[in-house]
């Protein structure tokens, strides 16, 4: 009896320990994303997919003299509990401009985003 409540507790926490992966890898890419859309880098978005967790997305805005990238990525549960036990993680990272841009459409605001699989 005792067995298979072992088991399911190995299988937690070692979906715990994928999860904060998981997460510390969102958290890297955001950073990534920001740090190089700050110096006015076009292929930012693209940084922060290749750092993010498989089937990321990013959102990369533009607001004033303020870049901010939002990473979400799904973490599934282990086994066939993966659908009950799904997580979203997020991360978002802010930096200020560090150079000057043309004026766009509208100067105050730009969004782009991008999803891979």
């Amino acid at each position: 009896m005792a067995l298979p409540a072992l088991v399911l507790l190995a299988a937690m926490l070692v979906w715990g320990v994928v999860a904060a992966a998981g997460q510390i890898r969102c958290v890297d890419a955001a950073r990534v994303g920001a740090r190089a859309a700050a110096r006015g880098d076009p292929d930012a978005v693209a940084l922060a997919l290749q750092a993010a967790p498989a089937g990321a997305s990013v959102e990369l805005a533009e607001e004033g003299g303020t870049v901010r990238v939002t990473v979400e990525a799904p973490c599934l549960g282990p086994g066939r509990l993966g659908s009950v036990l799904s997580l979203t993680l997020t991360a978002t990272a802010a930096a200020q401009r560090e150079d000057e841009i043309a004026p766009l459409a509208s100067p105050y605001q730009r969004a782009v985003s991008a999803r891979i699989w």
